[in-house]
């Protein structure tokens, strides 16, 4: 009967309405999940980034709401590219398995809980203290008396030694190497220009140069009006700077009694 048939131009319609409500939900989740990025980011951003996950979990076939949502979650506690970041291996092993959807993504889970218990400490206590120690040493002058690689594993060791720990030597060292070549595309090529793009990796995660989460990194290193990389560089780490202290600043403020 024809009144029972539906055209496909209307199950389009129908499926792009379901994908939108389901895309304002998980807005409504970031803005739960990560309250005080979200404020930062406006609402706007924040379904960019949404938006970001969901091509990424639909690349690796996640098409049910369960694992969506676990993407839009790792991609805010990890970074956008959390599947290819030498510093969470395991997760684009377990991505790109054979294995149905629903098991991927329980096995995630458990790794990236058993990451938390490692790195992260009560409320995230690890966290907060690693952020408050990069504020500091994007103030201070950086020594690298036996190498620059050596002095980077000393300091990432230094800032976050659960991560360090954690990530590996393997892991850190891959992360030095990606951040030293992607630098030379920007024309960095002082210790501290180096070293300012591997600690916002470390930090933020491998993606963080495209990253729609810290859309402040993007801009500065592809605005035209900055003459020198040296100017770009230093206007890098004054964003930095004021991003970490905000950042610390609220945090400071929802521990307080």
């Amino acid at each position: 009967m024809d009144f029972l048939r539906i055209r496909s131009a209307q199950l389009t319609v129908f499926e792009q309405t379901g994908k939108q409500l389901f895309e304002d939900e998980m807005v409504d989740h970031s803005r739960r999940f990560s309250p005080r990025l979200c404020e930062v980011l406006g609402e706007t951003q924040v379904r960019v980034a949404v938006r970001s996950a969901f091509a990424k979990a639909e690349r690796y076939g996640f098409t049910n709401r369960g694992p969506m949502r676990l993407c839009v979650e790792l991609m805010f506690l990890c970074g956008s590219e959390f599947d290819s970041d030498p510093q969470y291996r395991g997760f684009g092993e377990i991505l790109r398995a054979n294995d149905h959807q629903m098991l991927r993504a329980q096995r995630i889970h458990e790794a990236h809980n058993t990451y938390l218990k490692a790195v992260s400490g009560p409320g995230a206590a690890n966290v907060h203290r690693a952020l408050r120690d990069l504020s500091l040493l994007a103030r201070t002058e950086l020594v690298f008396s036996n190498g620059f690689t050596t002095g980077m594993l000393e300091h990432m060791h230094r800032i976050f030694p659960q991560k360090a720990a954690y990530v590996g030597e393997e892991g850190l060292r891959a992360l030095i190497d990606e951040a030293t070549r992607e630098g030379r595309d920007y024309g960095f090529d002082t210790a501290r220009e180096t070293a300012l793009l591997i600690v916002l990796k470390f930090a933020f995660g491998h993606g963080c140069t495209h990253d729609a989460l810290y859309p402040w990194i993007s801009a500065t290193l592809a605005d035209p009006r900055i003459a020198s990389p040296a100017a770009r560089a230093e206007r890098l780490e004054k964003k930095a700077r004021t991003w970490l202290d905000a950042v610390n600043a609220r945090n400071d403020a929802a521990t307080r009694p």
